[in-house]
């Protein structure tokens, strides 16, 4: 079957074939967490983005091969909440925004800086920091060379709009802006997004509405 990124807690993993990656989501916990896994083709090299909840789900998904990292996008807890169980489980190296470090309460071996490069096997994600949502949230963006680009945002661009600001006017400038600068201004329409909770999305529909958010603020 297609991929939708259609998804629900307590339901199976959808399951996104690109040439060279694997990209499973699967939705976990109260907050109805997304958890993606990527699985380099070449190598079976997996990664994990936001260990956010239920640690015997994630951990059935990832499988007996492991994974070598996990990608924490920000410091809020329900992104956070399976990670010291996968990490004890597998010994994978931990990343996260430098500026969302500190509010990790497992350890973060590699601080991620806007541009830096994470492998998962032969592929390449791009980091993006975004600020607003938190300090140091970060999206990382593969640019497939096969196809479109892939944008995985965590809970800083969602379809409708950005992530909460908590109705601070300047966290939602800042948010709104590196939004647009980072990823709008610098992806085409086609990328795919895969946000931190709920459906996925593209930047080409939400384009469109980018003043729009910016009128209301939100």
């Amino acid at each position: 079957m297609a991929y939708t990124g259609a998804v629900k807690v307590g339901g199976p993993a959808d399951v996104h074939e690109l040439t060279d990656l694997m990209i499973s989501k699967v939705a976990v916990g109260p907050m109805d967490n997304n958890a993606y896994l990527l699985r380099c083709r070449a190598t079976d090299e997996q990664l994990l983005i936001d260990a956010a909840a239920e640690p015997h789900t994630l951990l059935s998904l990832i499988g007996d091969s492991g994974i070598a990292s996990v990608v924490t996008t920000h410091r809020h807890g329900d992104h956070w909440g399976a990670l010291r169980e996968v990490v004890d489980a597998t010994g994978a190296r931990t990343y996260a925004g430098r500026d969302d470090a500190e509010g990790i309460p497992v350890p973060t071996d590699v601080p991620v800086e806007d541009g830096d490069t994470i492998t998962v096997g032969r592929v390449e994600l791009t980091a993006r920091h975004l600020v607003g949502h938190t300090p140091g949230s970060i999206a990382l963006v593969y640019d497939d060379p096969h196809g479109h680009a892939h944008v995985f945002t965590g809970d800083c661009l969602f379809p409708g709009g950005v992530g909460n600001t908590h109705q601070d006017p300047e966290a939602f400038a800042s948010l709104l802006g590196d939004v647009e600068t980072k990823l709008f201004g610098q992806l085409p329409d086609e990328t795919w997004v895969y946000p931190g909770h709920g459906a996925d999305t593209t930047l080409g529909a939400e384009r469109p509405h980018l003043a729009e958010w910016r009128e209301r603020g939100w």
